[in-house]
């Protein structure tokens, strides 16, 4: 239950990012400025997730990740209504920044909080899990909120809805969530023990911590930054993450300027095409899932010591399909003449390629460098999240001066040069590892 819970907590924030692109027509209408500036609206909020985890990672290892996890979603839901009922720009913008500061606690705590939960095996389902939230929230926010926006209710109810979603969530956490992270664990243990044994010596190690301003801004604050930049592992995938995940959010541009510019749909209608994106990530989960077994066996083999490595496969594949369905998308939807369904099935090999690549590509982050599973993911999320804040800014410009077929090679021919990352991590990781003073040693791996 608790991984459904947190996995929801990460849908809505998700999906929230999004959504204010759906609803783009009516806030233009209602405050008068352009599709640029509208386009902000998107950029702020994951620029929010980019800032957050600087915060929320370092925190949640040194009080755990419950409180963290509420003060996120309770922050997020009450900046989401504040722009929901803004009555400026200022406000509009000022409130989607806040609102994804916010909500970059579940996003980057989440899969520490999943890592906790689950041992190698287990973890790979609730990390899948985990990526379809993120991801199926994006992709389904262009049509329910495309509908939404036309409808009655208006644009405010496309934030009104995920706002009230995220307090049921938050009342749901603080009545059912329990802390995750083992050495709060034990710091609560070690309290119920002096109170009932009124031996006031018992204690955690995480109890003798000091928190001095000093220490908390060079090693815990830092700690992210010290991972994206010293460690190659973190780095390199983290880049090549970076670009799929702005692709993403390009595609909320991409799709209208193909689908209502080339084919004419409308509004919500035209938000459909999405559906394809969300079947390949159906098929993407499938396709690593059916691979859970070979991942045992390796592991029993092994005498249950994961290697990372073994993750790493469908990362290859789906970097294929990914740089594939880009090529696709791009010489099948720059004309009518080509019928809507070629470039909306080229959303399928999109939508495979990035849920493969996530999926294994933040369980590949979790086994290498389980002791900072919440640092690591805070780096991954705040480099990706920085470079999905900006490819909104540009995406709709480049798709219009290029071309679709241009714009769609361009983007492919990135994706074909970024394949070989986690192939050489493959062949070249377990070295990288070893002179790494971060990742596990073979016994707490054991322990894990």
């Amino acid at each position: 239950m608790l991984g459904s819970l947190l996995t929801s907590c990460a849908l809505v924030t998700a999906f929230t990012s999004a959504v204010f692109a759906a609803a783009a027509p009516g806030v233009i209408k209602t405050f008068g400025f352009g599709e640029e500036v509208a386009d902000l609206g998107t950029t702020l909020y994951v620029l929010g997730f980019s800032a957050g985890p600087t915060v929320w990672a370092p925190g949640s290892e040194l009080m755990g990740r419950r409180w963290p996890l509420l003060i996120g979603i309770l922050g997020f839901s009450i900046f989401t209504i504040a722009c929901a009922t803004a009555k400026d720009t200022q406000t509009v913008m000022i409130t989607r920044f806040f609102a994804g500061f916010f909500a970059a606690s579940p996003i980057a705590l989440v899969p520490a909080s999943l890592s906790d939960m689950f041992n190698s095996v287990d973890r790979g389902i609730a990390i899948g899990l985990y990526t379809m939230a993120v991801f199926g929230g994006p992709f389904t926010a262009p049509y329910i909120g495309g509908f939404i926006e036309e409808s009655y209710l208006g644009w405010r109810w496309t934030l009104y809805l995920p706002a009230i979603v995220g307090f049921f969530t938050l009342l749901m956490l603080a009545t059912f969530a329990e802390e995750t992270y083992a050495p709060m664990i034990l710091v609560q243990k070690a309290a119920t023990l002096r109170r009932q044994t009124r031996n006031w010596g018992i204690h955690a190690k995480q109890d003798e911590l000091e928190i001095d301003f000093r220490q908390l801004i060079t090693k815990n604050l830092a700690r992210p930054f010290k991972l994206l930049f010293t460690e190659p592992i973190v780095f390199l995938l983290t880049l090549y993450m970076s670009f799929i995940y702005g692709l993403a959010y390009a595609l909320l541009e991409a799709y209208p300027v193909v689908f209502q510019g080339v084919y004419g749909m409308k509004g919500g209608v035209s938000g459909l095409p999405f559906i394809g994106l969300m079947i390949g990530q159906f098929m993407g989960t499938g396709f690593v899932l059916s691979l859970q077994k070979s991942y045992v066996r390796k592991l029993q083999a092994n005498h249950n010591i994961p290697v990372p490595e073994w993750r790493l496969l469908p990362c290859i594949v789906g970097g294929v399909a990914f740089a594939g369905g880009l090529f696709w998308f791009g010489w099948t939807g720059f004309t009518p003449s080509i019928h809507w369904m070629a470039p909306t099935a080229a959303g399928v090999m999109v939508g495979f390629g990035i849920i493969t690549i996530f999926m294994q590509g933040w369980n590949y982050l979790l086994d290498s460098y389980l002791n900072f599973a919440a640092s690591a993911f805070a780096a991954n999320t705040m480099l990706r999240s920085l470079v999905g804040a900006c490819f909104p800014l540009f995406s709709r410009q480049m798709f219009n001066n290029l071309g679709v077929q241009w714009a769609g090679t361009l983007l492919g021919c990135i994706a074909v040069v970024m394949i070989p990352i986690p192939i050489a991590f493959r062949f070249f990781g377990p070295r990288i590892r070893k002179k790494s003073r971060l990742a596990p040693t073979v016994e707490e791996v054991k322990t894990a």
